[in-house]
């Protein structure tokens, strides 16, 4: 038996567990945080290869800081910027990942002048804490590694591609009534995961109602949501405060409940392709979901936070230099810098939302096109 067929044969043990647990029908969102987060088992938290540029390496997709090591060091233009004007002395990172953006951040940040008393990265999984400890050990101890929030929390915070990756809700209107979709048992004979989905009619609904009377698949993030308001009560708790900033995929609320967008956002990610089946090769592939920016945006200022600006992945980099560092690079770095600012690739799809405890400051990436006034 492989090691990817064990794996997924007690994660899909787990699952079933858990349905049987839920009296037979779990919830969707219940069933993604096992298929991500499941000690052991779930995407992020099993020893299985998740990043890097070529499907070859075992790896499913890449995230801007594998793709260019100019992502971060751009980003870290920002970064530095709102350190100086929240008056704060540390980076916090979520979901970091293989560890590229931290050190390419810290990097950037020591030729900068910025004086960091720590870096501190939140992650769930332990496989990628060990991965990211391999990467930053020239930095010594002033990375730091946290299991759980602390109470209060100041400095500028990183998330980049993390509120995707957050258990969605799956709401289904069909014939005009609001469903919730789960994951219930199935037959083998039918489905060799012995999994299929079942929709049970549900007072939730999406923020907006799409337009027209057809069938409409889509999603809501109250994981996120309360993310987005957790990380505002201690920033607001803390003596400075801070600023964060979202990197991610994803619409304003007009955009994300459009009539046309009527089979929802969920998408899966294995050997660099893409399938829309999360029910399928559980733990063996990323299930993600675009973010609806406007509730982030509407969470973070209902607990307090103020927005400081809203607008494309390419505009924010180029707002922070990125084209000059481009034009200084060898052509096969610029080329691959492309991809993050090329409408057809990361600039466009992926968005930047910014928060900060006081909004005294114009922040650099926002400095033009921002888009605040469509969230």
């Amino acid at each position: 038996m492989t090691e990817a067929h064990s794996l997924t044969t007690a994660m899909l043990a787990r699952v079933h567990k858990a349905i049987l647990a839920a009296q037979g029908w779990l919830p969707f969102d219940q069933f993604m945080a096992l298929a991500l987060y499941e000690p052991g088992l779930g995407y992020y938290a099993n020893q299985q290869p998740k990043f890097g540029t070529m499907p070859q390496s075992g790896s499913d997709f890449v995230t801007a800081p594998e793709l260019s090591p100019l992502f971060g060091a751009t980003l870290a233009q920002q970064v530095a910027q709102a350190l100086k004007a929240t008056g704060t002395d540390e980076v916090w990172e979520f979901g970091a990942g293989s560890g590229a953006l931290a050190h390419q951040l810290l990097t950037e940040l020591q030729q900068l002048g910025c004086r960091l008393k720590s870096y501190n990265i939140m992650d769930l999984s332990s496989t990628l804490k060990a991965r990211q400890q391999a990467k930053l050990t020239e930095f010594g101890d002033q990375v730091q590694w946290l299991s759980q929030w602390p109470d209060t929390l100041q400095g500028v915070v990183v998330g980049n591609e993390v509120l995707d990756a957050m258990p969605v809700k799956l709401l289904h209107r069909l014939q005009g009534v609001w469903h919730e979709r789960g994951v219930v048992a199935a037959d083998l004979a039918d489905n060799p995961d012995g999994l299929a989905w079942e929709d049970r009619p549900t007072s939730l609904r999406p923020p907006m109602e799409p337009v027209g009377e057809h069938n409409y698949l889509t999603e809501i993030q109250p994981q996120g949501e309360a993310f987005v308001a957790s990380l505002a009560e201690r920033l607001l708790a803390s003596e400075k405060g801070g600023a964060a900033f979202f990197l991610d995929y994803g619409f304003p609320e007009s955009e994300f409940f459009h009539p046309e967008r009527h089979m929802g956002t969920v998408m899966c990610h294995q050997a660099h392709k893409a399938d829309a089946n999360p029910l399928a090769a559980v733990g063996l592939k990323d299930i993600t979901a675009h973010v609806n920016f406007t509730g982030m945006a509407l969470a973070g200022q209902d607990a307090g936070l103020q927005v400081l600006g809203y607008t494309s992945q390419a505009r924010f980099l180029l707002n922070l230099g990125l084209a000059e560092r481009m034009a200084a690079s060898p052509l096969a770095e610029r080329a691959q810098a492309m991809r993050l600012i090329s409408e057809h690739e990361m600039g466009e799809l992926f968005k930047v939302l910014g928060f900060a405890t006081h909004a005294h400051w114009q922040a650099q990436g926002f400095a033009a096109g921002d888009r605040s006034h469509r969230l």
